[in-house]
């Protein structure tokens, strides 16, 4: 499955690359044709640094935030994130700010919540959702309604990958869209036409990464 992956580089910054394998892929609620892989962008500092510094762009000059919450294992982007938005100088409107980093846990009915120690950073505040792929927008509808409960403020959505741009008219930016995978497609996993062409999955896919079938 390996030898299928291509590289794609960033349309604004060639430093940031994520790698694309064609297939039939299951997530817990869709189905896609192609597997983004973001393994090196959210473990590897010096581009997940790049990455903190573009997604920062899209926020210096117009958004206050105090929080960034991390999902999906991007708390190394997060982390530079905040430190780009944070630095004096660039016309950034949280300069100088001590921004949190923050994750959530998740629960046995898989809901996220956070400690008590924790929430401080959360009530009232105006908090940035950082997610590492986009597919439905089911992960920013489980995410809106945790920061509502924690009386949260939601400032934006960033990602890596989107293959949407919105979502309940929550605008999200991302570093790569589905007009940078040529043919990129997520179905119902009831509507797949991979499935009923009779092709095989090839991985189960989340997050973390994917485990061949």
């Amino acid at each position: 499955m390996e030898s299928r992956m291509r590289e794609i580089k960033s349309r604004h910054n060639n430093k940031i690359k994520i790698g694309i394998i064609p297939g039939h892929f299951a997530t817990n609620h869709s189905h896609v044709n192609n597997y983004v892989d973001l393994t090196k962008i959210k473990t590897h500092h010096v581009i997940a640094k790049e990455a903190g510094k573009e997604l920062a762009k899209a926020y210096a000059s117009s958004c206050d935030i105090d929080t960034i919450i991390c999902l999906e294992g991007t708390e190394i982007i997060g982390a530079f994130l905040a430190e780009e938005l944070s630095v004096t100088g660039h016309g950034s409107i949280n300069s100088g700010k001590d921004i949190a980093v923050i994750t959530p846990e998740t629960n046995t009915n898989n809901q996220m919540i956070f400690r008590d120690n924790i929430q401080k950073d959360i009530f009232n505040k105006r908090v940035l959702l950082l997610i590492s792929s986009v597919s439905t927008g089911k992960t920013i509808n489980r995410s809106v309604e945790c920061l509502q409960y924690y009386n949260g403020q939601l400032a934006g959505v960033a990602s890596i990958f989107s293959a949407i741009s919105e979502y309940n008219g929550i605008d999200i930016k991302s570093i790569f869209t589905s007009d940078d995978l040529t043919g990129y497609e997520t179905m119902a996993a009831n509507e797949c036409k991979l499935c009923k062409s009779g092709q095989k999955v090839d991985a189960i896919i989340n997050s973390f990464g994917y485990s061949k079938i």
